[in-house]
């Protein structure tokens, strides 16, 4: 690893030193680029006015017998009694309203089920040439026809963020779409948010580095180690790029991994971390505090409820689950109550899946998170436990101003469930995503579904 780092130095120096004079100025820094447009185009709205439900509107609020008007595809108005102004009218009385769910950690195709259960070659989740995969964008592996995007929809999910695996320490970056029918994932995919990254510490990446075939990390020392040498380099890149832009010269020659690197030095790039012990996570928020770096969220985070106070000060979310441990060593010390522990300390907490069964369970999983606090005498109360599977994920994904909460303005994605949303029984009986119907429970699609799910019909929702 020493050998690697040291070339990889002074190659950087002397690329910096030598850049072709042709360059061409960048408009704006590279690491901003996105070579792979979104080509989603939103359905045409279905103008109507839900009547007469609890919403929960994901920013802390609660409406009883309230109503919802959706207009050209956004919230128009929330209240009591609203006047109908001449749209379908949606009865919504015993029923509940929230905003869309929201998974913040998806590997939906990419680790297809059950294709990857019988040949695990079959998954792309992760780029295992390096440590460093930084220049890899997961949306290029995505299989569209994944059942499991159908399988979200069909339980409330309205937004997925679909993250690189966790065995590279930088594994490149994340893609967000909508759980909708496309050919390929840029149909799906959203715009509008920030760029978002994957980087993993722990078991993980120094598992990867002890095979014999791979030069990279042994030890949890050694990650970390690692990732200050990869920041280091890339912020000579970055001040290369930025003087380069600022006196009109040749750009340094491109060089993706320190690009994508660079742009979370700059903050254009946001991290989601894959760490689970409290030691891990506090060593990492060390390097990221060095280095200017602001983590979006620590996933997995079984351990975050010992060290609140290091995440409150960085700024930092926790997306957990409720009760995934002892899978591994560093899971051994979860708690199921993590989340409200968490929440009442004062740290953004989120749930998150990783799974595309759990991904169609999020807010069981609140339920089940939020049930073991009342045991221990933190009571969250719905209005609150919404906000785990809505409004926070959202800020994570930069989304905030489009979705995640019910308020006039904001994109309609929403979800009119069959009883309380964290009741096992209830279920999403009506999901828009962008004012359009894009679930409905009473009339289940009827153009042709994924080949994956081909004699499955009777385990549709």
């Amino acid at each position: 690893m020493t050998r690697r780092v040291g070339i990889g130095s002074v190659m950087l120096a002397a690329l910096l030193l030598a850049a072709p004079a042709g360059a061409q100025r960048a408009v704006s820094p590279p690491w901003q680029d996105d070579p792979f447009p979104s080509r989603y185009k939103a359905p045409p709205p279905d103008d109507m006015l839900l009547r007469g439900a609890t919403i929960l509107d994901g920013a802390g609020g609660r409406i009883e017998g309230g109503d919802v008007l959706v207009r050209g595809g956004r919230i128009v108005a929330v209240g009591n009694a609203l006047a109908n102004p001449g749209v379908r009218e949606v009865g919504a009385a015993g029923r509940w309203i929230t905003p869309g769910v929201i998974d913040v950690h998806s590997h939906d195709g990419t680790f297809v089920l059950p294709l990857t259960a019988i040949d695990r070659e079959a998954s792309d989740v992760s780029e295992v040439a390096s440590p460093n995969s930084a220049d890899t964008w997961i949306e290029t592996a995505v299989n569209a026809q994944d059942m499991a995007f159908d399988r979200a929809l069909a339980n409330g999910v309205t937004t997925i963020q679909i993250l690189p695996g966790s065995t590279p320490i930088f594994a490149g970056r994340s893609v967000v779409v909508k759980p909708v029918r496309a050919p390929t994932v840029w149909g799906m995919k959203t715009v509008g948010g920030v760029q978002g990254f994957k980087m993993a510490c722990g078991e993980n990446p120094k598992s990867w580095g002890a095979d014999d075939d791979n030069e990279g990390p042994t030890s949890r020392q050694g990650v970390i180690s690692y990732m200050r040498q990869q920041f280091a380099d890339a912020q000579r890149y970055k001040r290369a790029v930025e003087q380069a832009r600022a006196s009109g010269g040749a750009m340094p020659p491109r060089d993706y991994k320190l690009e994508a690197v660079a742009g979370i030095l700059a903050g254009d790039i946001r991290v989601n971390l894959h760490c689970y012990r409290a030691g891990d996570i506090a060593a990492v928020l060390s390097v990221a505090k060095e280095y200017g770096v602001r983590i979006g969220a620590i996933h997995h985070a079984t351990e975050a409820y010992k060290i609140p106070g290091l995440l409150r000060e960085a700024g930092t979310c926790a997306a957990v689950w409720a009760d995934w441990w002892g899978f591994k060593v560093e899971a051994q010390d979860a708690v199921r109550a993590e989340a409200p522990m968490l929440e009442q300390a004062g740290v953004c907490v989120m749930m998150h899946s990783d799974s595309p069964a759990d991904g169609q369970r999020l807010n069981i999983a609140a339920a089940k998170a939020a049930a073991a606090g009342r045991r221990i005498g933190i009571d969250i109360p719905p209005e609150r436990m919404i906000k785990w599977t809505t409004s926070n994920p959202a800020k994570l994904l930069g989304l905030e101003k489009q979705v995640g909460t019910i308020a006039p303005g904001l994109q309609a994605d929403l979800v009119v469930w069959s009883g309380d949303p964290f009741s096992i029984y209830s279920r999403a009986d009506l999901v828009l995503i962008g004012g359009a119907v894009a679930w409905d429970r009473a009339k289940p699609p009827t153009e042709p579904v994924s080949d994956f799910e081909l004699g499955r019909g009777g385990a549709r929702p």
